[in-house]
């Protein structure tokens, strides 16, 4: 949705994150523009769905990242187990996760994460917090024709602050509950007189940990996370620029711990069931330290910790010549990952270690040509590169208790010290040109028409060795048992294809004030080769040998969207009033999706699979108003409707476990990850009220969201449901146009929900979760000079 009713009424523009002409000066003109289309326009005339949340926004709700910025934009869901397994949607497709959250390298996000122009081939470095930050544009539907990178579901377009020539800076400094402690700088200025300016920005977030654990006697769940970004200005003259921006992100926390929930029946005999097996541990009975999610304490012994960082340099040079401009976007990034976890989630000795050491380098380059001046035919056109390569370790070990957990009636020291060691090496090219062009045959009317050329080659290598645990007197059984949690497995795979994408736009403005718009668009993505392993059956299936691959195939087939959509833009009552509202209906065939076959796979080892046929229908609007000059209001919802209309052979719930069943027919099962309802409202009202005789203004917030329930996981388990939920956030604060203090509030009214669920790997039925953050109550004071 379009949250920042604020934004889009061109109302919330402070200089420098202070008090200026804010909220109430909307009527003056001042209308912020928008890139989505690749050059500067009012979005109230862009004819497509999109959100802008200004910095601004991003400020005072103290939204840091992706994963709160859901909480303003109602067609965006987050998920997110740790870092590396960040799932974001919009309308329901784009990183889809069928099962619990689990990453395969080998599979594109669905949504495209820009930041600078620069597209971030990893879901995960969305997990890092935002820095000196202009605005974030969320773009909804295919897109291909004018961004670099071809996606199917839509965009995430984050534009960092600019340099500046006049020398200006802000700082803002925060502390709240659980020692909450968060510092922000940015400081602009020339280098070399109107020429070359540089500007200087960064963060430091810290925050003791949400959960508690016993055992080991720490909280986790902790925040610890540092940002830098440094650019450059070249401006030599009013034709030419080159901006030069480094960064480096670091987010390394005590995380990510997960919580008893509840426990599912299954089919499986009596004593394999988490009951049974629980009662009956080998050193007496296991019980965990709350049954109560919401008391936030769990007893994993095996180490937790996330270390991982992000950063790159890129250069954006843009020259005019004439009624074009010339642009090239160069940029090299990379990304480092490793984290502990306990994927048994709980205090036995099951699985003593899992990691998976990572690095991803990438390179891009797009050139682009694109008309400057408004008249009857504007254009862009370009040409698009990319190359990354992820190298990764996977370890897994299992310890004493994992026999006996996993494979009961087997010798108790099958599976102890059994583990893997190995390297995964994907690699990915990706050639595109593109161009769109927009005619005004009348003066009201406009055709957009776009096309795009994609074609891409991808490898893949899997070479992982098992080894370890009791090794002698094995019978051909027990071998077959030890691989169906883990084998050893060495495969290649190359892919290579090209796809032609599209979209046509037609645009009516019905008055001054109100237009009308109708749209479709087709996008494809590449087929993905399966870097997690090859998921074999256990025990027990008919018709297959303990061991067997579920899959006689290692890549998926591409993915194809096809969308329709119409919606309403309009401004009233001289600009005070303004309310948007779409519709859409999206057909995906070959639908690609990274598969966690709870009810299956002993090991819960992920898989990419193709589901025949995706439909994701809905309507969204947004609305913003402004009362006088001294409240402003707002109001975004959505509604979707998301099943998986063809997917006759998916993974089955985890109810159905032991029952020899090893597919299920999930045609016409909703989504998961997707509440039918979404909707966020929010306001913002300010007193003017002097102080020793300087101006100043008194302000008073409130921002809300509420979602109704989702599916944690395709199958429509019951056990898997994550109830809705309301979460209502807010500050009160006293501002003037140099500094400002104000006390926040996230969570005021201490909600509980569930964030995700996981199916403990082994199906004995026990279901593992990360509750929501508690209230966090805290005081900021920020302050500007300059500018």
């Amino acid at each position: 949705m379009k949250m920042a009713a604020a934004v889009l009424m061109g109302s919330a523009a402070l200089t420098g994150g202070m008090a200026q002409a804010a909220e109430g000066d909307a009527g003056d003109g001042a209308i912020v523009v928008v890139t989505a289309r690749l050059r500067e326009e009012d979005p109230q005339q862009v004819p497509a769905a999109l959100s802008i949340v200004s910095g601004e926004e991003l400020t005072r709700t103290y939204t840091v990242n992706v994963s709160q910025l859901s909480q303003l934009v109602p067609a965006l869901n987050y998920s997110s187990a740790n870092p590396r397994n960040t799932a974001f949607t919009i309308r329901g497709l784009g990183s889809s996760v069928v099962a619990v959250s689990q990453a395969n390298d080998g599979l594109e996000p669905g949504v495209g994460f820009y930041v600078d122009g620069v597209y971030h081939a990893r879901p995960a470095t969305a997990a890092f917090d935002f820095t000196d930050i202009e605005r974030v544009e969320v773009l909804r539907g295919p897109q291909g024709t004018l961004f670099g990178k071809n996606t199917t579901a839509g965009a995430i377009n984050i534009l960092s602050k600019k340099p500046g020539f006049d020398w200006g800076g802000e700082a803002e400094l925060s502390y709240g509950s659980r020692n909450f402690r968060q510092a922000r700088a940015a400081v602009t200025g020339p280098v070399a007189g109107d020429v070359l300016a540089f500007r200087l920005s960064g963060s430091v977030t810290r925050q003791d940990g949400s959960i508690r654990n016993i055992v080991r006697d720490e909280d986790q769940n902790e925040i610890h996370n540092d940002a830098i970004r440094g650019q450059l200005l070249f401006a030599p003259s009013d034709d030419f620029s080159l901006r030069l921006i480094g960064d480096w992100s670091n987010f390394k926390n005590n995380c990510c711990a997960q919580v008893h929930v509840r426990v599912a029946p299954t089919l499986k005999p009596a004593a394999q069931q988490y009951a049974a097996l629980a009662a009956n541990a080998p050193g007496g009975a296991y019980a965990p330290p709350s049954t109560n999610p919401y008391d936030r304490v769990t007893d994993n012994d095996a180490p937790l910790g996330v270390d991982t960082n992000e950063g790159g340099v890129s250069g954006i040079a843009e020259w005019r010549l004439g009624g074009a401009t010339l642009t090239s976007i160069s940029a090299w990034r990379f990304w480092n990952w490793d984290a502990g976890n306990d994927r048994d989630y709980t205090g036995l000795h099951i699985q003593t270690t899992q990691h998976i050491p990572s690095r991803q380098d990438q390179f891009s380059q797009e050139f682009r040509i694109g008309s400057n001046t408004p008249g009857n035919v504007d254009y862009v056109a370009g040409l698009y590169y990319f190359h990354q390569k992820i190298v990764g370790h996977p370890i897994s070990i299992y310890g004493p208790l994992a026999t006996y957990w996993l494979l009961p009636g087997r010798p108790a020291n099958l599976l102890d010290g059994y583990q893997t060691a190995g390297r995964t090496d994907f690699r990915s090219e990706s050639f595109g040109i593109f161009g769109e062009v927009t005619w005004r045959p009348l003066a009201r009317l406009a055709v957009t028409g776009g096309i795009r050329y994609t074609y891409e080659e991808k490898d893949g290598v899997y070479d992982v060795t098992a080894f370890g645990g009791l090794t002698s007197g094995l019978t051909p059984a027990l071998v077959s048992d030890k691989n169906s949690i883990l084998r050893s497995q060495s495969y290649s795979a190359h892919l290579g294809d090209g796809s032609a994408s599209g979209r046509v736009n037609i645009a009516y403005d019905l008055t001054d004030r109100v237009m009308a718009y109708a749209s479709f668009a087709r996008g494809q993505k590449s087929g993905g080769i399966n870097m997690s392993g090859l998921p074999v059956y256990p025990a027990g299936v008919p018709g297959h040998a303990s061991g067997d691959p579920i899959l006689s195939t290692v890549t998926v087939r591409p993915e194809k969207n096809s969308t329709w959509e119409g919606g309403v833009k309009t401004r009233l009552l001289d600009d005070a009033l303004t309310f948007n509202i779409d519709a859409y209906y999206t057909r995906v065939t070959d639908f690609q999706a990274n598969v966690v076959d709870s009810a299956a796979v002993i090991a819960l080892r992920s898989y990419l699979a193709n589901i025949p046929k995706v439909t994701v229908k809905g309507i969204e609007f947004d609305a913003a108003a402004r009362v006088g000059t001294r409240l402003t209001l707002r109001a975004a919802g959505a509604y979707s409707d998301g099943v998986y209309s063809s997917y006759p052979k998916g993974p089955c719930p985890i109810e159905k476990t032991g029952s020899g069943t090893a597919q299920c027919d999930l045609s016409g099962q909703a989504m998961p990850g997707l509440p039918k309802w979404t909707g966020s409202a929010g306001g913002e009202y300010r007193l003017p009220v002097s102080m020793a005789g300087r101006e100043g203004e008194v302000v008073l917030r409130a921002d809300a969201v509420t979602r109704t329930k989702i599916f944690g996981d395709a199958t429509g388990s019951a056990y898997t449901v994550i109830k809705g939920y309301t979460l209502v956030n807010g500050s009160i604060g006293y501002r003037t146009p140099r500094w400002e203090v104000a006390v926040f509030a996230r969570n005021i009214f201490d909600k509980n929900y569930m964030q995700n669920l996981t199916v403990q790997a082994g199906n004995s039925g026990l279901i593992v979760g990360t509750p929501s953050d508690p209230r966090t109550i805290g005081v900021t004071l920020r302050t500007a000079l300059g500018g």
